[in-house]
């Protein structure tokens, strides 16, 4: 099964992809009108056949799911949330155990979230 998914931010939004059971970031994206047509493009490129979208706790959970929700309108796949506490922490390790240089942290922190996401359900 081909699966993607989605750290959901305010301002950005990270994508991570499974094929074939092989996980790795995409891509960060802004949060705008554009989005969608982004996401759906990844569909169709790597034939996507499920989403997941981390969701944390508290008041931001609350906006996650209004996105889940606008989702379900839009997208026909079928569209699970992932507990995603501390993805973010354990995606800032993986960064820093690779050596990557600060100057990119912020276009890729997002996606290898996303990845860590995916992988609490992939494996």
């Amino acid at each position: 099964m081909n699966a993607i998914s989605i750290d959901y931010g305010n301002k950005r939004i990270g994508l991570a992809i499974s094929i074939q059971g092989i996980i790795q970031p995409l891509c960060v994206v802004r949060n705008d009108d554009k989005f969608l047509d982004q996401l759906n493009k990844v569909i169709l490129d790597y034939q996507i056949e499920k989403i997941f979208v981390g969701i944390s706790q508290g008041e931001f959970a609350i906006q996650t799911k209004k996105f889940v929700d606008k989702l379900k309108h839009v997208i026909t796949l079928p569209i699970e949330t992932v507990e995603e506490a501390v993805s973010t922490i354990e995606a800032d390790q993986i960064y820093l155990a690779n050596k990557k240089p600060k100057k990119d942290y912020k276009k890729n922190i997002d996606a290898i979230a996303a990845a860590v996401i995916l992988k609490r359900v992939i494996g």
